[in-house]
């Protein structure tokens, strides 16, 4: 779920560390609705504000750890990177805030949902947007998808905007992240620090009136809160490098790791209902999966 660096040359082969990098990172992204929950007696809108504020250090320590500030510092002189970073940072904003209100309001099944359909609708945007020519399977893949999502709307009296919302808004990140030219760990550090512009003196002015959890509240509350950038910032990175270690077909399959988590998380652990009609959805959507991954398979066999 994030770009490869443009610092070093691309292999495209797979190896351990980049396997053991990226199943990292989908695992915590499959254990995230567990943290999630956890702050589910907090405002959503601070726990996202505090996903981007604590994410800045994090992020900023890798970094220098790395050594790859240079790169960062010639995108902060340059208006025109700012200018790219803030239009993908609100499109993760918008994906972190729908994802931290689903969780919270019960609605695991429908994120699970829109991570399976995420993969379809980059297809969807590829053609629309960028004009790139799709096969047959993926024009079948994404037919079957857009059945799914008429099942859901036919159920439910209304479209599926959790689903939708996050695919939409993790699909135009994935997007306009390819157009910026800076690597991964340096374009998320610029990304959360813009982020964080806005939210911290949101932050301040709900400590200072009583209402913010970070000082006002128990000491878990205070202890959860800030481990929100650790557990927002790490996957990410750890994706990043793993990503450029590895296959774009076997990233293509493994991505499909995390929203099975959160599906058997929200079934199983968090007891949301599973009604005929959205496994009747389901099902159809991971059709649409197993075509689009075995035409991925099969291009990456014949190349």
């Amino acid at each position: 779920m994030a770009d490869e660096s443009v610092s070093a040359p691309i292999k495209n082969e797979d190896t351990r560390q980049g396997f053991a990098f990226a199943l990292t990172a989908y695992l915590l992204w499959g254990f995230l609705p567990f943290y999630l929950k956890a702050v589910a007696h907090l405002p959503p809108l601070e726990v996202l504000a505090h996903r981007a504020l604590w994410s800045v250090p994090v992020a900023g320590v890798v970094l220098l750890l790395l050594r790859r500030t240079e790169e960062l510092k010639a995108a902060i002189r340059t208006p025109r990177m700012l200018g790219m970073a803030c239009v993908t940072a609100s499109f993760i904003t918008v994906n972190w805030g729908i994802y931290v209100w689903a969780i919270a309001a019960g609605h695991a099944l429908d994120a699970a949902l829109g991570y399976f359909i995420n993969p379809l609708f980059s297809f969807f945007l590829a053609a629309v947007v960028l004009r790139e020519k799709l096969n047959p399977l993926q024009l079948a893949a994404i037919g079957l998808a857009a059945v799914g999502v008429a099942i859901l709307t036919w159920g439910a009296g209304g479209l599926p905007w959790v689903s939708l919302g996050l695919a939409f808004t993790w699909g135009c990140y994935a997007l306009f992240r390819k157009t910026l030219p800076i690597g991964p760990n340096q374009g998320f550090f610029l990304e959360v620090l813009l982020i964080s512009i806005p939210f911290l003196p949101y932050i301040v002015y709900l400590e200072v009136t009583g209402q913010g959890h970070l000082t006002n509240s128990t000491d878990y509350d205070t202890f959860i809160l800030i481990l929100a950038g650790l557990v927002t910032a790490a996957p990410l990175m750890i994706y990043a490098n793993g990503a450029k270690l590895l296959r774009l077909s076997t990233i293509g399959i493994m991505q499909y790791i995390a929203p099975t988590m959160i599906f058997l998380i929200a079934v199983f652990a968090f007891k949301e209902p599973l009604s005929t009609v959205k496994l009747t959805a389901f099902i159809f959507i991971w059709s649409a999966l197993a075509v689009y991954s075995y035409g991925m398979l099969r291009a990456a066999k014949g190349r």
